[in-house]
């Protein structure tokens, strides 16, 4: 059986790639990697909200998917919008990284608590907010590019710190640079954050799906992974928006934290709710539906008119 993996080219995207490839290798599978460059690659001097946030890491893959060029699709699972075309579907979710974000800086002193005035280069909306509602001393930049592009504005002085996620900066291998590891509590990360999730069409033939999520599927990820993305799904959100969701397990089941903050920081909701494992998607659904009741809807609206 021969599997063509299709990834974005940045050296975290082929890290993942080549990683998932071992797995596959290492079950008998023959493979081969195409790189496709995706419009979120090529359009580097506006943010993510202005570019549209449907599809931007996404689409060009996905338009491989569907004519046969490659199998599998490799994503950071952060990455992927809240709801696949129908022709197209998650088979596989690997094993999840530690999900925090990180502050990365070559003065590694630095520290949001420290009550010092710096600046933090980030892309994320949900990061800028979080920042202006937990540590409104801090200036922010916008910081779009791969890792290295990032570490390179970095050097030039663009910024103090970048905010990131640790699973990039560890895969990576920049653990040298993180002054600070960001609290759960409240930086919850984003939907997906420290997994790489794995696409196919539906049309794939059954025993090479079968293979694959034998192969590379982590089923305690997915169970965490389906909660958050029904999640955000209910609240329509995607990744330019401020919303925010961790499924962990615990002795009662499955738990999820989630919620919303608004862009200026100033309103943040925030819930968890547990419940049987084995109903993760409306273990999602219910948290999403508490937050909507407390006017989710109207912060998410009010965004979404701003960006």
């Amino acid at each position: 059986m021969h599997i063509k993996i299709g990834t974005r080219g940045s050296r975290l995207a082929l890290w993942q790639a080549y990683y998932v490839e071992k797995s596959l290798q290492q079950g008998g599978l023959s493979t081969e990697i195409i790189i496709i460059e995706t419009k979120g690659d090529q359009i580097l001097d506006r943010s993510l909200s202005k570019i549209g946030s449907k599809g931007v890491f996404t689409q060009e893959l996905e338009d491989q998917l569907r004519d046969g060029r490659i199998d599998i699709a490799v994503h950071s699972a952060k990455d992927l919008q809240s709801e696949l075309d129908e022709d197209l579907e998650l088979i596989a979710f690997t094993e999840r990284e530690r999900v925090n974000d990180v502050l990365v800086s070559h003065n590694t002193t630095l520290s949001l608590k420290s009550g010092e005035t710096f600046v933090v280069g980030t892309s994320s909306t949900r990061r800028v907010a979080m920042l202006k509602h937990f540590y409104p001393h801090i200036k922010t930049v916008d910081m779009r590019g791969n890792l290295q592009t990032r570490l390179r504005k970095l050097e030039e002085g663009q910024c103090d710190a970048i905010l990131l996620a640790y699973a990039g900066v560890h895969r990576m291998e920049y653990d040298s640079l993180i002054c600070e590891h960001l609290q759960l509590d409240e930086f919850t990360p984003a939907v997906g954050q420290g997994s790489v999730a794995i696409e196919c069409s539906s049309t794939i033939a059954p025993e090479k799906k079968e293979k694959l999520r034998a192969l590379l599927n982590h089923p305690a990820t997915e169970a965490s992974l389906l909660a958050e993305r029904a999640f955000l799904r209910r609240l329509q959100g995607g990744c330019s928006v401020p919303v925010f969701g961790l499924a962990t397990h615990q002795a009662k089941g499955l738990g999820i934290t989630g919620g919303v903050v608004s862009l200026d920081g100033q309103t943040l909701l925030k819930h968890t709710v547990t419940g049987d494992t084995s109903a993760p998607e409306a273990i999602g659904g219910e948290l999403a539906e508490k937050l909507l009741a407390e006017g989710a809807a109207e912060i998410l609206a009010q965004i979404k008119q701003n960006l």
